[in-house]
């Protein structure tokens, strides 16, 4: 419930701003059907009169109430007010038990009028007498349209082809490694806008810490090599991913009649690749080398302990890397070559010698660093030049340790097999994929993409095989519980139990004593959003042994939690952040009540209540009823906000209430209603659109069928959004999760490929952190790509399972076949096939949960790629809203059919 008397006790009291010159101006509210009553608030401004205009009743300083019913009308006299563009503007709020906003204003015109049809209400100009019908009549002559209304009557995006000649095209650098291991190269063409130096560059990291070297002064360690002629006029070179999804990378440098087919990958030094190899690195190790990681005092000594043997292994990662250079013309050509060697570019001197006896590149120190050979013997020079008959071909090859390493070591890894080591890297990558669940898709990209992503997200979760801790990394940066937790749930999603269990350990491993769990950066929302990715952890396997083991932990930081709210239970914060705790959740040092914040920290508690009582713990309903509680003060507040953040007018005409990020707030902050100058990471709209109140939507603590949820949705469209995705950080809006979950079909579509397209390299499928091209291999953004497409395919709703909820009908196209074997939801496993005849006349798809659990509802879109409805549906009842089945009483397997 609104609290009526709050909201007017703080808006009642008239701000005057000297600056400002003295007017009077006047306002009219009109209803279809008048409130009972209601009050009238004004800031930076004051209100100077009030007066029933049409319909009976009587009027008392800011308060007014109706005897009469159906239309009515109300005049606002203001004096000191201020119209101007810009902030401390005046604002009018009305409140009322049928609809309380706000509204600047500066805003009110008889060609836009202010139109509130879920309120019933108009704002109009003194001298407009039209009642609330003619205004109504008038705006929906125009027949416009908001952006969702437009997207919805559009033709739908029907693949990645569809947007990708309006999308920014961003090449990513390439990381390779082996999983586990925090010993990472990162690769970066010459070709490509990339690049730091003019030729191809190995950059060796450790996690996102660049090696560093005596023989290099300390400093970061690069590698320059080059094959061909160098950057010319000509966008010449292609990548791809070994079979479209596995990271090893290929390349093609077409330069004139040479064409240079490359081939990079990452194995050891003298072991063979393979998952029954014990390998990887300590995950505390690995976090100290990512970027924004945060230690307490205990976890500092543990590092000390465990870092030296790290630091120091005896066997290094390799990088190898052949490439055939082939003579596609009628007469002999030039190929050539440059061996690594230190430094991004030509200006860059070191201490470095070639040997041309053995291909070594060797530092002053006697330590190798490269090792380099042509047609299989070694390089005669650092630099060459090979002349190439038509038909024919020379193969260039090196390998580069993770370090440099000595000469004995360096003469055993120079007889190392190039082919060997990449038949066992490739293997190494497939038997990883054999062991999660298979998903064959229309879309061909898509369908590599999930398995690139899966692989992405793994190459960068390191600890220690084949039982230890890992740290899911998000690219450059540590572990975060926000962050981490769309790769952790689609490792569940993908059939990988262990593997989250163990990335979630991760988080539990480094829980303050106290119960609080930060791991990055100072953000101060981790907590919660751990403990969510825990329950749904729980919600996917059933897991009670872990669960019990981890309640401990669930409950230390659970209470964390609530003695964190209990100091914010507090008489002055009373229905504006009442029961809330305050931080920053991100980057920008907002530490307010936030909407993000409070959210996650409720759907953490009431995952835990949730995990309790399956266990039957005797603290489940007490953490239960205070997650409950928690929720009702965030919804008091969040709803008591939202009626003092003024109105915004959407491209149908009519207007949409607000809701500002945080409870201290007045409104939306890029309104700039204080004069704030808060740009960050590309754009203004980050506090807003990326870490704003639809969080509330996505952690359960509004439903996605609310109003108060539509509206967030309308407003954050129309502002905030680009090709319906938000901006810089795309994936930090959770408006494509509450379009999957209301069946918004067009408009969910529009947001998946639009961002991906954008954010992703169309060539590997790795992902930037933001659309100014900053922070590469962002499995964050990656992960919750994954996520997304995983809702587009099955969604849980309650104890219903949805199919293909909103894939895009073109998948549905005569021949078309889609399949999902082993993949994993809250009812555990799952066999999903469906294949279109439409040419013959019908699409069939069947359903089989595998598991103990089974949904009760299970629905199954099948839309036709012309629209057409079915004459006869077999399997269970049709919607033809949704173009779904719907199977009740499912009994663990169904099949439908639609007969056209």
């Amino acid at each position: 419930m609104i609290d009526m008397k709050l909201i007017f006790l703080t808006f009642f009291l008239a701000v005057s701003v000297g600056a400002f010159a003295q007017k009077v101006d006047e306002v009219i509210l009109e209803w279809k059907q008048v409130p009972e009553s209601g009050s009238i608030g004004v800031t930076h401004g004051r209100l100077a009169g009030l007066e029933i205009a049409v319909g009976k009743g009587r009027t008392s300083d800011s308060t007014f109430r109706f005897s009469s019913e159906g239309r009515g009308r109300v005049r606002l006299l203001l004096d000191g007010a201020n119209t101007k563009t810009g902030s401390y503007s005046t604002v009018v709020t009305l409140g009322a038990l049928t609809g309380s906003f706000s509204f600047f204003l500066r805003d009110v015109t008889s060609e836009y009028p202010i139109y509130i049809p879920e309120f019933g209400v108009v704002v109009l100009k003194a001298d407009d007498p039209r009642s609330y019908d003619a205004v109504e009549q008038a705006v929906l002559s125009r027949k416009s349209k908001t952006k969702i209304q437009q997207l919805t009557d559009a033709p739908e995006e029907t693949s990645f082809a569809s947007v990708e000649n309006r999308t920014r095209d961003m090449s990513v650098p390439t990381w390779l490694g082996t999983s586990r291991d925090f010993r990472i190269f990162q690769i970066t063409e010459a070709l490509s806008d990339l690049s730091p130096g003019e030729a191809n560059i190995i950059s060796p990291r450790r996690s996102v810490s660049a090696v560093t070297l005596p023989e290099t002064g300390d400093q970061a360690v690069n590698y320059l090599y080059t094959v061909g002629r160098g950057v010319g006029v000509q966008d010449n070179i292609s990548r791809r991913l070994e079979q479209g999804s596995l990271p090893l990378l290929h390349s093609t440098l077409t330069d004139d009649d040479i064409q240079y087919h490359s081939t990079t990958f990452v194995g050891f030094e003298k072991s063979a690749l393979s998952l029954g190899s014990q390998f990887g690195t300590d995950f505390l190790v690995a976090d100290s080398h990512s970027g924004g990681h945060m230690f307490t005092e205990g976890q500092k000594q543990l590092l000390a302990e465990r870092q030296e043997e790290v630091l120091n292994p005896a066997e290094e990662t390799v990088l190898y890397f052949r490439s055939e250079a082939v003579n596609t013309g009628t007469v002999p050509r030039y190929a050539w070559f440059k061996a690594p060697r230190p430094g991004t570019g030509w200006h860059h001197k070191k201490d470095y010698t070639f040997d041309a006896e053995t291909g070594f590149s060797t530092y002053a120190s006697g330590r190798v660093f490269s090792i380099s050979r042509l047609n299989g013997q070694p390089l005669q020079n650092e630099e060459i030049a090979v002349l190439v008959a038509p038909g024919e071909k020379v193969v260039f090859e090196f390998y580069v340790p993770h370090s440099p390493i000595d000469k004995e070591r360096a003469t055993a890894l120079a007889g190392q097999s190039f082919d060997q080591r990449y038949t066992e890297t490739k293997k190494f990558w497939q038997d990883k994929l054999a062991q999660a669940a298979t998903i064959k898709l229309p879309e061909k990209r898509i369908e590599e993409m999930i398995k690139a992503g899966l692989l992405h997200l793994d190459l960068i979760t390191f600890g220690n095989d084949p039982n230890e801790t890992l740290a899911p990394n998000i690219g450059v940066y540590s572990p975060i519980g926000t962050e981490s937790s769309p790769i952790i749930q689609f490792y569940n999603s993908m059939g990988w139990q262990d593997v989250a269990k163990r990335s979630l350990t991760y988080f539990l491993d480094k829980q303050h004593e106290d119960g609080f769990i930060q791991n990055f950066g100072g953000y101060m929302v981790e907590t919660g959003a751990a403990l969510w990715t825990m329950g749904e952890y729980f919600r996917y396997t059933n897991d009670t042994e872990w669960a019990r083991q981890a309640s401990p932990k669930l409950l230390k930081s659970a209470d964390y939690l609530i003695e964190w709210r209990n100091q914010n239970k507090k008489d002055e914060l009373a229905g504006r952040g009442y029961g809330m705790i305050s931080g920053k959740v991100a980057d920008p040092e907002d530490h307010f009540h936030q909407f993000m914040l409070n959210g996650y920290a409720y759907i953490g508690m009431s995952r835990v209540a949730e995990v309790l009582a399956a266990i039957g713990h005797a603290d489940a309903d007490r953490i239960g009823k205070e997650a409950a509680a928690w929720k009702a003060d965030i919804r008091e507040s969040f709803f008591n906000v939202m009626a003092l953040s003024p109105v915004v007018p959407l491209g149908d005409g009519t207007w949409c209430p607000t809701a500002p990020p945080w409870t201290e707030a007045v409104g939306l902050r890029a309104l700039y209603m204080k004069p704030e100058a808060f740009w960050s990471h590309g754009t203004v709209s980050v506090s807003d659109a990326m870490l704003g109140p639809l969080y509330l939507v996505f952690c359960e603590v509004l439903d996605a069928d609310e109003p108060a949820a539509k509206m967030l949705l309308d407003y954050n469209s129309e502002l905030f959004y680009q090709g319906n995705a938000a901006f810089s950080q795309p994936y930090y809006s959770r408006h494509n999760w509450v379009q999957a979950k209301l069946g918004m079909t067009k408009p969910f579509l529009e947001t998946y490929y639009s961002t991906f397209a954008a954010l992703a390299d169309r060539e590997t499928y790795t992902f930037w952190e933001h659309l100014y091209k900053l922070s590469p291999h962002k499995t964050h953004e990656e992960g919750w790509f994954l996520m997304e497409t995983r809702w587009m395919l099955y969604m849980e709703d309650g104890n219903a399972l949805d199919i293909f909820k909103t894939i895009p009908r073109a998948w549905m196209a005569d021949g078309e076949e889609l399949l999902m074997d082993g993949v994993w939801s809250y009812f555990g496993p799952l066999r999903v096939e469906a294949k279109s005849h439409v040419e013959e006349g019908y699409i069939e798809a069947t359903v089989e949960s595998t598991g103990d659990r089974k949904p009760e509802t299970v629905r199954v879109r099948l839309p036709h790629p012309a629209h057409k409805t079915p004459v006869q549906v077999t399997g269970g009842t049709y919607d033809e809203k949704t173009e779904s089945v719907i199977v009740s009483d499912f009994t663990g397997k169904a099949t439908v059919r639609l007969t056209f």
